[in-house]
């Protein structure tokens, strides 16, 4: 019975140390939470911005390897018909 009544003030005194911390630790906490939220941002816009220099770097990259085929294919071509060309 003693060992309730001892679970009893205890249950009681931390309710009442929750209820005069909880202001204090939202106040601050909150300046905190937004200033990760600020470097998450942050950190997140970076990756993006990383991620699209990457993504320009790789068009280029294919791009530059479109035009040397399409420019062999052409040489090829223009080559096949210099022959024909010789004979007329």
């Amino acid at each position: 019975m003693e060992r309730n009544a001892e679970k009893i003030i205890v249950g009681a005194a931390l309710t009442m140390a929750v209820s005069a911390l909880l202001p204090i630790a939202k106040t601050t906490l909150k300046p905190l939470a937004q200033s990760g939220i600020q470097g998450a941002t942050g950190l997140i816009n970076r990756a993006k911005y990383a991620l699209q220099v990457a993504r320009d770097e790789v068009e280029d990259i294919i791009a530059e390897a479109q035009f040397e085929r399409m420019k062999k294919q052409i040489d090829k071509e223009i080559a096949s018909l210099e022959p024909e060309a010789d004979v007329l």
